[in-house]
């Protein structure tokens, strides 16, 4: 082992200024300008390498996949801030109201929807939190599986299209991010299912935890029923599906696709009268809030991934990967308890810079198909958001949950989800045919 162990310290002194809290984009810069000094000083770092950083900033800014990240997130915004997520919620759970476990049912259909719409964890968690918990607490719903939905179902916004995990996520893996949203849609629709199931399953052996809306909450009926689900659940619903599905049959790329989403939540807003220059404003601070965050951190992790090559930590790392007990499984289950366990403390957009410039290289030369490994680390971060203590899902609900909903409520309470979401994952593992089909049937 020749200067590997200065790379080894460098990952070791990143995590630590992490832990500690410092900025992760900082942390990066940093870390590597230290490292860069010491391998100097010891003669392990050639500094004519960081003549290539210029280079890989604009390879990188010239991807022009990383435009759907505004566009869509600018979608979510607008979804979140105009009450057009609100209309949905409140009308698919008049809508479902009536049978037992309907409000929790109607949770687990809008978290899809907001999350084919949305992409963003927090958006979805705070907006349901906000307006179906108060709701499921005023009815008799047990805590518990109130806020376990609540938490699962938001998060799904990680996983299904158009996520903004699996459009980092393709940047980092190299794969195309209309094949890593076609193979998402069906694991996700999956664990969407497994949660309808449980909360099914829990309105029947124990119905006192989740029973029907009573009639008096059930104020409109009929005709005016029918209306409003014409206006509220129809419009956002054709416009999802218009987005991803121009996406899936190659009538248009990711990117323009957002485009169009982010103007038609737009034209929505303005057909509900929403629409104002304060919503534009907050939802344009939204989405540069977020994009400079991703950007920001992409700067750094580059710099640090350079770095890091250059002392011989990639290289290093390739090797124990491909020399795992197990070869192949080996390596896919070493990669998913790391990714799980570093998705306890840490956001999706730090984990793929970090961990995917790692694992990728070892992946294809196991020969993984990148996209069904893609799919399996967008699960695996699923299950870590929602983990406690410190599953950050579990805090943005925190932030919004009504006083008589204790924290220890909220993290009990998605213990069973996780073990769904890990039924998820093992099915996707098992079978990767339930994320390759529709990406071969698509080519």
């Amino acid at each position: 082992m020749g200067f590997e162990w200065l790379a080894i310290a460098m990952f070791v002194f990143f995590f630590v200024l992490i832990l500690y809290g410092y900025p992760v984009a900082f942390s990066f810069a940093g870390t590597a300008i230290v490292f860069v000094v010491i391998g100097v000083a010891v003669g392990a770092f050639n500094l004519n390498l960081l003549k290539l950083l210029p280079n890989r900033w604009f390879g990188t800014m010239s991807d022009f996949t990383l435009l759907a990240i505004i566009y869509f997130v600018f979608m979510g915004a607008v979804f979140e801030k105009s009450g057009l997520a609100e209309r949905l919620l409140t009308t698919v759970g008049i809508l479902l109201g009536p049978m037992r476990g309907g409000l929790a049912l109607a949770v687990v259909l809008v978290g899809t929807l907001l999350a084919a719409a949305t992409g963003v964890v927090a958006a979805t968690v705070i907006v349901m939190g906000l307006i179906s918990l108060p709701i499921m607490i005023k009815y008799g719903y047990n805590h518990q599986l109130a806020t376990g939905i609540i938490t699962a179902s938001g998060t799904m916004a990680q996983l299904l299209p158009p996520s903004l995990v699996l459009v980092v996520l393709s940047d980092q893996i190299g794969v195309s991010v209309g094949d890593l949203f076609l193979g998402a849609l069906f694991p996700g629709l999956i664990l969407s299912g497994l949660y309808a199931l449980y909360v099914l399953f829990i309105a029947w052996v124990r119905p006192q935890d989740a029973p029907a809306l009573p009639p008096e909450a059930r104020t409109i009926h009929g005709a005016a029923l029918f209306r409003r689900t014409m206006v509220a659940v129809v419009p956002p619903l054709l416009l999802i599906f218009s987005v991803l599905g121009s996406i899936f049959f190659g009538i248009a790329t990711p990117t323009e696709a957002g485009a169009v989403g982010a103007i038609g939540a737009c034209i929505l807003t303005v057909f509900n009268r929403n629409m104002n220059w304060k919503l534009i404003r907050d939802a344009a601070r939204s989405t540069a809030n977020i994009t400079a965050l991703v950007i920001m951190i992409l700067f750094c992790s580059t710099l640090f991934g350079l770095v890091f090559d250059g002392l011989g930590g990639q290289t290093y790392i390739k090797g124990l990967l491909l020399n795992l007990p197990g070869g192949f499984w080996g390596f896919i289950i070493v990669a998913n308890i790391a990714i799980f366990l570093l998705g306890i403390n840490l956001e999706f957009i730090e984990i793929s810079f970090i961990a995917m410039p790692l694992f990728v290289p070892a992946a294809r030369e196991l020969n993984v198909d990148l996209v069904w490994f893609g799919v399996m680390m967008a699960i695996n971060l699923n299950m870590a958001f929602i983990s406690p203590p410190v599953g950050f899902s579990l805090f943005y609900l925190q932030s919004v949950a009504p006083p008589e909903v204790k924290t220890i409520d909220i993290h009990k309470g998605a213990l069973p989800f996780m073990v769904l979401q890990g039924i998820a994952l093992v099915i996707v593992i098992l079978f990767p045919q339930t994320v390759t089909w529709l990406v071969n049937a698509a080519g």
